[in-house]
């Protein structure tokens, strides 16, 4: 089958280690499914792995892509939760300490079928197309799970998203102000800040300025580069969900103002299989749709690593076979 896979590591370059070629039909374990993939979603998770972050070299090749819907061998339309928990394990899946996503231990979606564990597949609703639904499972429920679960952010509350444009910043957007919420924005690109008003930002600004306002929550994905901003922009008792960290992870504690002003920092890490069920019926019910960038053929793949890696996207990249 076609695939697009990881055949090197290069941290510099890291499209030097992706190619697109023929691979071996997955063989499911007891218990697993195959999924013919209608359509799958490009990640940064993609680009770190081939830059060498949680894949090594001994594991190659290594189809990449840990998004996807799909159809199950009974017919069955299904979206594919791509964290992989022991089998033993009971509750929040991603607080197993050997959690995994697939592309890291297991082959991922870019290709025309994967092999899933039966109890990572939930049902696609007809009101989403398979480029929509392939969407959702890593950047939607991310931002899902960082508004909801671990920012507890309600309706009325103002919360500035670090960054305008990746597929994570664009679902906390649309999510978020889908939800009652007032959502601000920064990014260095006019373009970008504008196109963010479009998806139901209340405000956008400039990265690194100063806001009309303190927030209650700030959603970090960036890190370094933009943290000590995040730290200064919140409210006393305020909190910054921090999910990424894509421009380095030593940025300066602001440990004096962290107590002084009694603020909360929380990590963040992908959902869960309900999470996932419950972001479903958010985008039905309040008929919101993930932003798409681009879709691409999966020959084609190679052009669309290329535009996330440039930063150039707004919203998702999709692989259709």
């Amino acid at each position: 089958m076609r695939a697009v896979f990881a055949s090197g590591i290069d941290a510099e370059n890291p499209l030097n280690g992706l190619e697109i070629g023929e691979r071996p039909d997955p063989e499911p374990p007891r218990d697993w499914a195959t999924v013919t993939v209608n359509a799958s979603s490009l990640n940064h998770h993609d680009l770190w792995s081939l830059r060498g972050v949680g894949l090594s070299s001994d594991q190659l090749p290594m189809i990449l892509g840990c998004d996807a819907a799909g159809v199950d061998e009974n017919g069955n339309e299904v979206i594919v939760h791509s964290v992989i928990s022991r089998d033993s394990w009971r509750g929040d899946e991603t607080f197993d300490p050997r959690r995994t996503l697939l592309s890291e231990r297991h082959q991922g979606t870019f290709a025309e079928r994967v092999a899933v564990p039966r109890r990572n597949l939930i049902p696609k609703p007809e009101q989403l197309s398979f480029e929509e639904a392939a969407c959702l499972p890593t950047a939607w429920l991310t931002a899902y799970r960082m508004l909801f679960t671990r920012g507890r952010v309600v309706p009325g509350m103002t919360v500035l998203v670090q960054g305008a444009s990746g597929g994570v910043a664009t679902a906390l957007t649309v999510l978020g102000s889908a939800a009652g919420i007032r959502m601000w924005v920064t990014s260095r690109s006019q373009e970008k800040r504008e196109q963010a008003l479009k998806l139901g930002a209340e405000q956008a600004f400039e990265s690194g300025a100063r806001l009309p306002d303190r927030v209650d929550a700030v959603m970090e994905t960036v890190g370094e580069a933009t943290w000590e901003h995040s730290i200064r922009s919140l409210k006393p008792g305020g909190t910054v969900v921090i999910s990424g960290a894509t421009s380095g992870t030593a940025p300066p504690a602001e440990l004096n103002r962290m107590f002084f002003l009694q603020l909360s920092v929380i990590g963040s890490t992908m959902g869960t299989r309900e999470e996932l069920e419950r972001l479903t019926r958010f985008c039905i019910e309040k008929q919101v749709r993930p932003v798409i960038h681009q879709t691409l053929p999966l020959s084609e793949a190679r052009d669309g690593f290329a535009v996330m890696l440039e930063g150039e996207q707004l919203g998702k990249i999709v692989f259709t076979p």
